[in-house]
């Protein structure tokens, strides 16, 4: 039985706190970047945010919308909709329940779970994923060519920023719920055939990233709204890009 909210006398509440303030400030810096309508570019960094640059212009209102709008709604989906996410968010923004053993503040008449309207949408991750990898393509090669200055390979600061923030996204994306079953996923029989011997490999290392995808996710949340601020900061010149080689 939940027991009641006030009898845990551990620190149950600083995980769903630390939820709400990274989660929460990542939101407000990824809407306010995307409702600023400005993109930053300098030398070979391009804000992710705004990575492809679109050639759209869309108005609603007399209001332009902006292209970011378009590219952050798909990585936003994979995250809103991942398994590991919709535990925190569930427990730090809903309470529900805001720790094990801790009983909800609000009692509901009737529970449903993700089987309605508009939690039935979760179902949508297994697809946005295919989307979310499309964007580790885009990212990836703007990291590489964060490594060339005028056409000469070089590295700064800014290259080893874009570098790690790719990474991150990799390891995040590829240690998702939806890739491990892709990849192990629909089988009976895993040494039944050289085949589904060799997908059973790939599903063990796929486990040991997917062990750790709640590290993956909030490293990889983190690392792109730093390199969009950099980006901004160096574009704006209140920062010097410290080139190393």
């Amino acid at each position: 039985m939940p027991l009641p909210l006030n009898s845990r006398r551990d620190t149950w509440w600083i995980r769903p706190l630390l939820t709400v303030l990274v989660l929460g400030s990542f939101v407000i810096y990824a809407t306010w970047r995307g409702l600023e309508n400005q993109f930053f570019e300098v030398g070979p960094y391009l804000s992710p945010f705004y990575s492809p640059l679109l050639p759209i212009d869309l108005r609603i209102g007399g209001w332009n919308v902006s292209p970011a709008a378009y590219i952050i709604a798909f990585p936003l989906l994979f995250r809103l909709t991942c398994y590991y996410y919709r535990l925190a968010y569930y427990r730090a923004f809903f309470w529900d329940p805001p720790a094990c053993a801790v009983q909800e503040p609000f009692q509901r008449k009737r529970y449903t779970g993700e089987r309605e309207f508009p939690f039935i949408l979760q179902n949508l991750h297994r697809f946005a994923f295919y989307l979310a990898v499309i964007f580790i393509f885009i990212l990836s090669y703007d990291a590489i060519s964060a490594f060339f200055f005028d056409g000469r390979f070089g590295i700064a600061l800014g290259s080893l920023i874009f570098a790690v923030n790719v990474v991150l996204l990799v390891l995040y994306t590829f240690s998702c719920h939806s890739f491990r079953h892709l990849i192990g996923g629909g089988l009976n029989c895993y040494s039944c055939s050289l085949a589904n011997t060799t997908r059973y490999g790939f599903w063990n290392r796929v486990s040991l990233l997917n062990a750790r995808h709640g590290l993956f996710a909030w490293c990889s949340l983190v690392s792109v709204a730093l390199t969009d601020l950099y980006v901004r900061l160096v574009a704006s010149g209140t920062i010097q890009d410290v080139r190393l080689f």
